[in-house]
């Protein structure tokens, strides 16, 4: 539901609501209607609190393609909080949704995998930050590509990213040549060999990022928290 819909609805509530109020009623009348009245302003008050979290805190985020797998499936829907990154950085593994420095009409979603200030690199199917290998559970298949972030650049199978296209600062912008720079991320799919993300167009800026996505609640035999 938008938040157009919902300010619908709960004007409907308040309107009914106000209708029973000023209509003259019998004393039998009168105790039913009041019990309808407190029904209607339970909703009226959940409805408020539903279209302000809507609005400023949580939207939802369907899942379009096979990218997470498996820990996201396609048609799963998401509760992503829109605030949390307003007030801290992201972290290592949250799966958050962001808009991508590339061309597109759509939002991503994928997992923090290197902040600023890591070294990183991706060989024999490991990603290796700070020289030691991530546990990984949550992934579909290991890598089938090697990465190194060095020389302040990223380096996948040998061959530099260009920039353009790709998200590669200028070497003035890195604080060490060997590692993440201030300011940037690299983000990976769960399902790592079918995923548009860092190793094909680079770092995420900071500011590219809208939420960090907590909870699947549709469909119902998949509701609950994931690995995030």
């Amino acid at each position: 539901m938008t938040p157009l819909q919902l300010l619908g609805l709960i004007s409907l509530f308040a309107v009914v609501r106000l209708v029973i109020a000023t209509r003259p009623k019998t004393e039998q009348q009168g105790r039913t209607l009041v019990a309808v009245r407190e029904y209607l302003d339970a909703f009226i008050v959940a409805g408020a609190i539903a279209l302000v979290l809507i609005a400023f805190v949580v939207r939802t985020f369907y899942i379009p393609s096979g990218s997470m797998e498996p820990t996201l499936q396609i048609n799963d829907v998401l509760l992503v909080n829109e605030l949390q990154y307003h007030f801290q950085d992201p972290k290592r593994l949250q799966v958050a949704v962001f808009k991508p420095p590339i061309p597109s009409s759509n939002d991503f979603i994928k997992r923090v995998i290197g902040v600023p200030g890591d070294t990183f690199a991706i060989h024999g199917g490991k990603v290796i930050v700070d020289g030691t290998a991530l546990d990984e559970p949550y992934t579909a298949e290991p890598p089938s590509y090697d990465l190194v972030v060095k020389n302040c650049e990223l380096v996948v199978d040998g061959v530099p990213l260009q920039s353009p296209p790709a998200t590669v600062p200028p070497r003035s912008a890195w604080q060490s040549c060997d590692r993440i720079p201030n300011g940037y991320y690299f983000m990976m799919g769960d399902n790592r060999n079918n995923s548009e993300d860092s190793h094909i167009w680079g770092f995420l800026p900071r500011k590219g990022f809208v939420g960090h996505a907590m909870f699947r609640f549709w469909p119902p035999h998949r509701i609950g928290p994931f690995a995030h």
